[in-house]
């Protein structure tokens, strides 16, 4: 018993990464600010998301980890085979945008975070940038991927943060497992707040960026047990972190009145004196690990994606000269995400941020259509295609965003 529990254990280290990274890399500096806004605005009202997203989170994880087992292709590759390059030019080009209203975000949240201990956007973005530059343009997938797990352990410092805000646990639970009464749905604020989530949580980027790092890391099909737990330890980890962020959110500024925040640096300035230096240190510390974590992983993600897409060389252990338009792409976005911040005025910016989270709600069902449509086909996927369960968890979190999109626009027209 204990020489196959050894066996097993020794396969999830081997297999540990693209998972556990993808899932933790969505705790954003937009994440962080929404899931921030969601406790200062709303309380502990929006904590029962966290169960259904979390379950819908891991299944399209597992997904998109087990076509990149079975085919040895990322999900852009697939789909340029499978659907032609008309749709998947039109899918790559609207995923840059989005993606790059990602990039601005993450850059945002770095120059707030340490704008909190004094240093200007002007110093603090452009050493970021040329760090991440550096790091993966330089660096080889196994040197990345152990700074990228490291950077994935120290969101526990929001887990800290969320304790030391001493939120009331027996309403913070209860909520958790109760959803709202009928008429919150009925308040413009909430459902947009609640696409928000959807999106930050399960990003379109992420289902891209997992199946290239599995297919680049050669996963096999005899670790399909490493994999899928790799895939629900990050998932659990991340939606754990983003409940203590809500929490905490929750216990101190909701519960102070201060609900409008800006940035997700506000957050933390705020809960300062409410909670303490610790908390304020632990959550702006946690902030800009985020944002610079996520700031190097967006732009890879979105160079492998369109790489893949439109069949042209990619791969952090390729070259320069091996692979130009996957390092071009990549340091265009991270070059025009820096220069976005440090060009225009603060009180803009924000816009990037909550735009950013609720485009990837809206394109999400997009991306999980297009995966069930390939997942399911037997000539691909063989025995591992969907079973029913998954189909029904799959296509059902697509309809109720879809739903809730059409909610979210319909309330946006004038007089409604």
């Amino acid at each position: 018993m204990w020489k196959r529990w050894r066996i097993r254990i020794l396969l999830f280290l081997a297999v540990l990464g693209p998972g556990f990274i993808t899932a933790n890399v969505d705790n954003d500096s937009g994440g962080i600010l929404t899931y921030s806004q969601a406790g200062a605005q709303f309380g502990y009202n929006l904590l029962w998301m966290m169960i259904p997203i979390t379950i819908a989170l891991t299944v399209v994880q597992e997904m998109n980890a087990r076509m990149g087992v079975v085919t040895g292709k990322g999900l852009s590759d697939l789909i340029r085979e499978e659907f032609g390059l008309r749709l998947t030019f039109v899918l790559m080009l609207v995923l840059v945008v989005v993606n790059f209203t990602n990039v601005v975000t993450e850059f945002i949240g770095i120059a707030g975070s340490l704008h909190l201990f004094h240093v200007t956007k002007f110093i603090s973005v452009p050493l970021c940038a040329a760090l991440v530059w550096g790091m993966v343009v330089k660096g080889n997938y196994k040197t990345t991927e152990k700074i990228f797990i490291v950077a994935s352990l120290v969101y526990i410092t929001y887990i800290f943060a969320g304790v030391l805000s001493q939120p009331n646990w027996r309403q913070a639970l209860v909520a958790t497992i109760r959803p709202p009464e009928e008429s919150a749905w009925r308040d413009k604020a909430y459902v947009y707040m609640a696409i928000g989530m959807v999106g930050t949580t399960i990003a379109p980027w992420m289902q891209f960026y997992l199946q290239s790092s599995i297919v680049e890391k050669g996963v096999f099909a005899k670790n399909f047990f490493a994999m899928r737990l790799d895939v629900t330890v990050g998932s659990l980890f991340q939606d754990v972190v983003a409940w203590f962020i809500v929490v905490a959110c929750a216990a101190t500024l909701y519960v102070h009145g201060m609900g409008a925040i800006t940035v997700a640096a506000d957050a933390a300035e705020a809960m300062r004196p409410l909670a303490g230096d610790y908390a304020f240190i632990l959550f702006a510390f946690g902030l800009f690990n985020a944002s610079l974590f996520a700031a190097s992983i967006l732009p890879i993600s979105t160079a492998y994606t369109v790489c893949e897409g439109l069949g042209f060389e990619s791969g952090v252990d390729k070259s320069f000269r091996e692979a130009p338009f996957f390092y071009w792409l990549y340091t265009l976005l991270i070059a025009g995400g820096a220069i976005t911040v440090l060009i225009l005025p603060d009180a803009q910016l924000i816009n990037f941020a909550i735009l950013s989270q609720v485009l990837n709600g809206v394109l999400l069902p997009v991306v999980i259509i297009l995966m069930l449509m390939l997942i399911n086909r037997e000539d691909l996927m063989g025995k591992h295609k969907n079973r029913p369960l998954w189909n029904v968890i799959a296509w059902g979190t697509s309809i109720i965003v879809i739903v809730m999109t059409m909610v979210m626009l319909w309330g946006m027209i004038p007089g409604h």
